[in-house]
């Protein structure tokens, strides 16, 4: 992508001009049609398709365990689809013979955004999506241990967190930042993070004001603040037993995209 271009999406990404798209019309993150101006394969570009085979999972050998995926935050879809796709090595377009061999859970507080998500979904059986705030401990952890029993498991291999910890820390404050981040890490043996920036928290603010709308509860006494990637890796490293295993650089939109995995699953260079 042109430099020009670049710097384009990475004021669209914190100014978000289109009001349909506006913080002020969607305070958790929970804009309408999201992909349009952050579309898939401005992630699916950094990752790569050996994603799975690389942290030690196949989807494609008859003895291997069933792979199940997370996806939180995951809006109306079109992400969830296209990661499954992407680390599966099929199109949405093939037929539904599924491999039963990988399964992903979207989950969204968003009701109206997952059924959007549910009626377009291409892979029915091997792509679910349920309404669940990830904020709230006890529920969500009902709903994805229920999901996780149905195939005998206790983790997720992989979850996503992609563009969702700047709508929790503005909404619910520290404290709840980095209980997210436990609580991913708490049922996930592989972490793949993507954090906003601080410069974004700041733009989604100034929009809120310019629309002469309340401001974020927690957005003036947040005291994590800076280098929130950083912060995110250290949390994750010290609290959570979880190590960083690779970057795969940065997103159009200048933010880090990291995989972390259990430090006992550390396998060296992946």
């Amino acid at each position: 992508m042109a430099a020009a271009a670049m710097a384009a999406a990475a004021m669209a990404d914190c100014e978000v001009t289109d009001e349909s798209n506006d913080p002020g019309a969607a305070p958790f993150g929970n804009f309408i049609n999201y992909y349009a101006f952050n579309p898939p394969e401005n992630r699916m570009s950094l990752i790569p398709s050996t994603l799975l085979q690389d942290i030690g999972y196949s989807v494609e050998s008859s003895v291997s365990d069933t792979v199940l995926l997370l996806d939180v935050g995951c809006n109306s879809g079109d992400l969830s689809v296209a990661l499954f796709t992407h680390l599966q090595g099929r199109r949405a377009s093939d037929d539904a013979a599924e491999s039963r061999k990988l399964h992903l859970l979207g989950v969204d507080l968003d009701e109206d955004l997952i059924l959007r998500a549910e009626q377009s979904n291409p892979f029915p059986e091997n792509i679910s999506f349920i309404p669940l705030d990830i904020t709230h401990d006890l529920d969500s952890r009902t709903q994805l241990e229920n999901y996780l029993a149905r195939f005998g498991r206790s983790r997720f291999h992989l979850c996503a967190c992609l563009a969702v910890t700047m709508w929790v820390h503005l909404n619910h404050g520290d404290a709840a930042l980095l209980d997210l981040l436990t609580r991913l890490a708490s049922f996930s043996d592989h972490l793949l993070l993507e954090a906003q920036p601080w410069k974004c928290y700041r733009s989604a603010a100034r929009r809120l004001r310019k629309l002469g709308r309340r401001d974020f509860d927690h957005f003036k006494t947040l005291e994590i603040r800076g280098d929130i990637t950083e912060r995110a890796k250290e949390h994750l490293e010290r609290s959570c037993g979880m190590e960083l295993l690779r970057s795969f650089g940065s997103t159009v939109w200048d933010r880090k995209l990291l995989l972390f995995g259990k430090r006992k699953m550390m396998r060296g260079e992946i």
